[in-house]
């Protein structure tokens, strides 16, 4: 199978196109520069969408990289795109049967300023429009559309376990999440099989927000933030791959899907498991308003709850290799 990706080399792109490649898909990445070795393709580039609209950074991981891989004879395995101006180069995704958009600058990678909201926003936003209506003015669309967005459009839903049929919650990124779906609209009216992968906190030894939690527990650092109570809704770097391939897989998942463990738990229990598994000990701690200090408002959603069940994964088959956070934060370390 023919598969376009954005954002591939950035934590989940690089590790799913990884997967795709070893068995043997041929995977196009939609980068902002193309790379000296990439495939061309003997088409001119067509354009999708001149809409204005500032997001420098959009796409994290959708930068310039080496084209590894096999475009086939005569067809690109890297299509320029640019998210900030809403340029996709249409000609370059045809015959793709498959497209999943992961790009958009990092949650956590700053303080959360006005200017970086709005980059958050843009990236996700403008990029996703573009990647929609750039897939909707194919003569022969692909099958899927996969968007990759967050649990964060739950809000904080406390104690309350919720799933795909929860409404949305309130707050930036809650509303960012309604946003950020609602631009993937064109492929949805083009009959194509939109889902939204509604993606928890990536258990991951490198990059990622679990990236940042590795070395200080390793070094003895770690702690619980704030009272720890709050539930975080996670899932193993593994299972996530595994779960984006089922997906496309599986004609009869669309719209929201849950990419979280089927046993969320809450950050005391995740910084004892941290603890158990790397044999240090978890003393130290985060209180909320020095988290506030520090992060300013997305401390809010670092100390918020989200009790996230994958219903639809579960009822369409899928099985998760590392279910529980002890499994989960070892698979990290292999």
């Amino acid at each position: 199978m023919r598969i376009a990706v954005t954002g591939s080399s950035g934590l989940i792109g690089s590790a799913l196109t990884t997967s795709l490649r070893a068995d043997g898909h041929d995977v196009v990445r939609l980068v902002r520069t193309r790379s000296a070795g990439a495939q061309r393709h003997a088409a001119p580039p067509s354009s999708t969408g001149a809409g204005a609209g500032a997001g420098a950074g959009a796409g994290a991981g959708a930068g310039a990289g080496a084209g590894a891989g096999a475009g086939g004879a005569g067809r690109p395995d890297e299509v320029e795109w640019d998210p900030k101006r809403q340029y996709v180069d249409t000609a370059g995704l045809a015959g793709c049967e498959a497209v999943v958009h992961l790009a958009g600058a990092g949650v956590g990678d700053r303080r959360w300023t006005a200017a970086y909201k709005k980059e958050l926003r843009d990236s996700r936003v403008l990029g996703t429009a573009a990647i929609a209506d750039a897939v909707a003015s194919l003569d022969t669309p692909p099958r899927v559309l996969l968007v990759g967005t967050a649990v964060g459009y739950y809000g904080d839903t406390g104690d309350r376990a919720v799933d795909e049929s929860a409404p949305p919650g309130s707050g930036f990124l809650a509303d960012l999440c309604q946003e950020w779906e609602a631009a993937a609209e064109a492929a949805e009216e083009a009959g194509i099989r939109t889902v939204y992968g509604r993606t928890g906190l990536v258990v991951a030894r490198r990059g990622g927000a679990w990236g940042r939690l590795f070395p200080l527990f390793k070094a003895g650092l770690g702690g619980r933030m704030g009272d720890g109570s709050q539930f975080w809704s996670h899932i193993a770097l593994h299972d996530h791959i595994a779960a984006l391939r089922h997906i496309l897989d599986t004609e009869e998942l669309s719209g929201p899907v849950n990419l979280t463990a089927p046993e969320p738990v809450t950050n005391r229990e995740v910084t004892a498991a941290m603890g158990r598994v790397l044999h240090r000990p978890t003393v130290f701690t985060a209180p909320a308003p020095l988290l506030r200090l520090a992060l300013g408002e997305f401390a809010e959603d670092v100390l918020g709850s989200q009790r996230v069940l994958p219903r639809q994964l579960l009822e369409s088959g899928f099985s998760f290799a590392f279910p529980g956070i002890d499994d989960a934060v070892r698979a990290a370390l292999r």
